[in-house]
């Protein structure tokens, strides 16, 4: 194929600017979609992550099997036993956790940033590069000192080490403006917790795990952790840990070596053994994207699809406009053009239409990318890197060549065979129309097919949503603000003090206008993580350990959090201003507890026993079960704990109240929760000007984002869908129009002997309908085995619903027989004398 051949092809479609422009945006919007899920493809699963060997790293979580919780984070100690005993298996292992903090700014003022606590050599495994100053040293990752032993005296107090601390380079531009002389300073001076700053991160580093261990991507401050050893603190998690493999190291090998650690635990800790202690080593990348790849990969096959439809309607148009060429054809076929000088002018043509849809689809991709990221839910992972990148273009190029190669060979094959003798004798018009007509309505059949899997993708992921919808989340997410607040230094110096600190600060929050319940509480809010504590329920007999203790999710909140939150009392009653410190613990469970743990009994006037509070707390009240995971996560084999029990905040024993004070808030308001937040703001600051409110969201927000996958999911399916629909249907209505102009003079026959106009009505439609019908059967079959993929995408409905199959089947059909109705109706106003004479 030449450039006299393109050439040749730009001058023949110049001709024709309706079949250019048609062609040329089918093969766009199909080339568009699928680029642009297929940048959030190469983003998400393929791109290797920004780290150096990407390949070697792996993420190591634990597990507690005989409990079904995966996940889990390390203690300190079992960490540092893994990597004790797998230095043969890996070049490092390395921990991290992330919180927020408020810090003291050189004006006073506090801020509100985020924290990471990294093992020192953390930076170093992953290969981050430090643009200023030092990374962190082994001496920066010492212990600190043990305290004195109780009942000793010491002259002189061991000396606290000083932490370490190295600034992301966004922080450093924005706190600092990028000024060097900040290393060697101090970080929130005057307090207790004042760390050094040694050095400066190159820009633009995030650290990467699954939504679900809820770490900060990119920690504003790093933190070198003194990482202790302490026995007794065993089941104290919070580090989330990485390795690098040794060159030549497999996964099942590392596997091997941290099962002999897991078992070494089971054997010599009785709560590791009774938990079924486990240790998992996976890839960094599979385990990273586990939980998003069958949607992603969903999406991209749904684009394949939309591409092939779009592939076959321009497939369809190049066989229609081959058939009026035929004449053309066949006289240069006579005059000694071979079967590769026909075949190749329509494969030019092809190809051209193939490059100016591939230029289309890159704009229409890049408007998609944006569209996407504004409805792409926040916890996908490598979000920001979403892009058109080398990659990208060389997939569009390809799946562009690969496009007209579909819709052009069949056109083009057409082309090089006409049968010379028949269309020079032939005088019809409709001579070339009549060829070609088998292949049109097989490629209509599949255009059909393909748009019917797609709207059955599409209606079941609606179906889901729907019943998602209609789940009762256990509590009223309408008009509550939820935010959290970090209290000023000078609060929380005792037990006493933070109380004192909680009461006034509720009080100010009931005073705005406007606010009609608030509660400060502790643990996690519904849908945004869980606080487990174990117990056992009095006057039972006593697990000999923690594990062998059943496993509840503790909230600490406020009298006025069950009416902020509105889940409804089933028995007894919830908290009053009187449950407080100086009165006897009480606790209200949940419907699930008191199923679980108190079947056949009235729970109310029972007692449980909370190990890690020390307290024996009465049950008073019995409350509605909260969807605390989300609507489509609650009680599955991730999230197995259904029991849930509330606990006065005030009734917190002392020795959790020392550190600095910092509360999440929930208030009920009458005014739209977005419209509370200056108020709510205001009157804390009045409280305290150090005083940091932060992370506010309505808990509607909140509702709504643990469904953003599952939405994101349905609307591209049913944008897809549409689309495909619309296609389809074009195609149906493309190749009846044809056919009507191709039996002209047939229907002008029937009518003049004697047949109806509705009979000829009839007759197209008929036409039109056997394609789609064949289109459905086959769409069917298909459907039946490829939305069995999509089970772990779908809540409440089968993957082969009865309901969405015939119902997603009539409109189709409906919409086929509308494309239909149109060519028909022309059919029908045929004039016989016109049709016969124009003959």
């Amino acid at each position: 194929m030449s450039l006299r051949d393109l050439a040749f092809a730009a001058r023949t479609l110049r001709k024709s600017p309706v079949f250019a422009l048609t062609a040329a945006l089918t093969i766009a919007l199909g080339v568009g979609a699928s680029t642009a899920i297929f940048s959030v493809t190469n983003a998400v699963l393929l791109r290797p992550l920004p780290y150096q060997n990407p390949d070697q790293l792996v993420i190591i979580p634990t597990d507690m099997r005989n409990r079904g919780v995966k996940d889990f984070p390390f203690s300190n100690a079992n960490f540092i036993d893994l990597r004790e005993a797998t230095k043969g298996e890996f070049q490092g292992l390395a921990g991290v956790f992330t919180f927020p903090f408020t810090m003291t700014g050189e004006d006073g003022m506090p801020e509100q940033v985020h924290m990471g606590f990294v093992t020192t050599n953390y930076f170093q495994l992953v290969g981050a590069g430090i643009a200023f100053g030092r990374d962190f040293s082994d001496d920066d990752g010492q212990p600190q000192p043990p305290p004195p032993a109780p009942g000793t005296q010491s002259a002189t107090p061991p000396q606290r080490l000083p932490i370490m601390a190295i600034l992301s380079n966004e922080y450093f531009q924005r706190r600092f403006g990028s000024n060097p002389a900040v290393l060697g300073q101090s970080l929130n001076k005057g307090k207790p917790f004042s760390p050094r700053i040694v050095g400066v991160l190159a820009p633009h580093f995030e650290i990467y795990f699954p939504p679900s261990a809820d770490l900060e991507a990119a920690p504003d401050i790093w933190v070198a952790n003194r990482l202790g050893y302490s026995a007794e603190q065993r089941n104290s998690v919070s580090m989330h840990v990485i390795g690098r493999l040794k060159p030549g190291v497999t996964i099942g090998r590392a596997q091997a070596a941290a099962d002999q650690v897991a078992a070494e635990a089971r054997k010599n800790f009785s709560i590791e053994n009774t938990a079924g202690y486990a240790i998992r080593v996976e890839p960094m990348r599979q385990h990273l994207v586990s939980e998003v790849r069958p949607a992603i990969l969903a999406l991209m096959g749904a684009v394949i699809f939309l591409l092939l439809i779009a592939c076959a309607n321009v497939a369809n148009l190049l066989l229609v406009r081959a058939s009026l060429r035929q004449r053309e054809l066949a006289i240069r076929s006579a005059i000694g053009a071979s079967w590769w000088d026909l075949a190749r002018q329509i494969l030019s043509e092809a190809l051209l239409l193939a490059t100016i849809g591939a230029l289309g689809g890159l704009g229409i991709a890049w408007l998609g990318i944006h569209e996407l990221l504004a409805i792409a839910p926040a916890h996908l992972p490598r979000l920001d890197t979403i892009r058109i990148d080398s990659t990208v273009l060389i997939f569009t190029v390809i799946s562009s060549l690969v496009a007209a190669a579909i819709f052009g060979l069949a056109p083009a094959w057409r082309a090089a065979r006409p049968d010379v003798m028949i269309v020079l004798r032939g005088t019809s018009r409709s001579e070339g129309l009549a060829s070609g007509g088998l292949s049109r309505k097989v490629v209509v059949c599949l255009e059909v097919a393909l748009a019917y899997v797609l709207l059955i993708g599409s209606g079941l992921m609606v179906r889901s949503f729907r019943e998602l919808q209609r789940i009762d989340p256990g509590f009223n997410p309408r008009g509550v603000l939820t935010f959290a607040v970090s209290m000023s230094p000078s609060y929380g110096q005792n037990a006493s003090d933070s109380r004192v600190t909680l009461r006034e600060l509720e009080q100010r929050l009931l005073n705005i206008p406007g606010v009609q319940a608030a509660s400060v509480t502790g643990g996690a809010l519904p849908m945004t993580g869980d606080n487990e504590f174990p117990f056992w329920v009095d006057g039972r007999p006593k697990p000999a350990n923690v594990s062998e203790m059943s496993p509840s999710l503790f909230y600490m909140v406020a009298p006025g959090y069950q009416q902020a939150m509105q889940i409804p009392l089933k028995q007894g009653r919830f908290f009053s201003p009187d449950d407080n410190e100086h009165s006897a613990n009480v606790v209200v469970i949940d419907e699930s507890f008191a199923r679980e743990y108190f079947p056949k009994q009235n729970p109310i006037g029972q007692r449980i026993h909370i190990g890690i509070l020390d307290t024996t707390p009465e049950v008073i009240g019995v409350v509605g079960h909260v969807k605390q995971w989300g609507l489509d996560q609650d009680g599955d084999a991730k999230h197995p704990i259904h029991a849930q029990a509330y606990m006065p905040f005030l009734q917190i024993p002392d020795k959790f109240f020392s550190g600095p004070l910092s509360v999440e808030v929930v208030i009920r308001s009458q005014a739209p929760p977005a419209t509370m937040a200056g108020p709510v703001r205001e009157a804390i600051q009045k409280m305290n000007s150090e005083n940091v409110m932060y992370e506010t969201k309505s808990m509607e927000e909140i509702v709504a984002e643990s469904l953003a996958a599952r939405r994101f999911s349905m609307i591209l399916l049913s944008v897809f869908a549409a689309l495909a629909l619309l296609l389809s249907s074009i195609g149906i209505y493309g190749v009846l129009s044809y056919v009507v102009g191709q039996r002209s003079r047939e229907i002008g026959i029937r009518i003049a002997l004697g047949a109806q106009r509705a009979d000829v009505l009839r007759l197209m439609l008929g036409e039109g309908m056997k394609m789609a019908l064949v289109g459905v059967a086959i769409g069917i079959v298909a459907a039946l085995a490829l939305t069995r993929l999509m089970v772990q995408m779908l809540f409440g409905v089968s993957a082969t619903d009865p309901l969405t199959f015939v119902g997603v089947a009539a409109v189709l059909a409906g919409v086929a027989l509308a494309a239909c109705y149109i060519p028909a109706r022309r059919a029908m106003r045929v004039d016989p004398i016109v049709a016969l004479r124009y003959e």
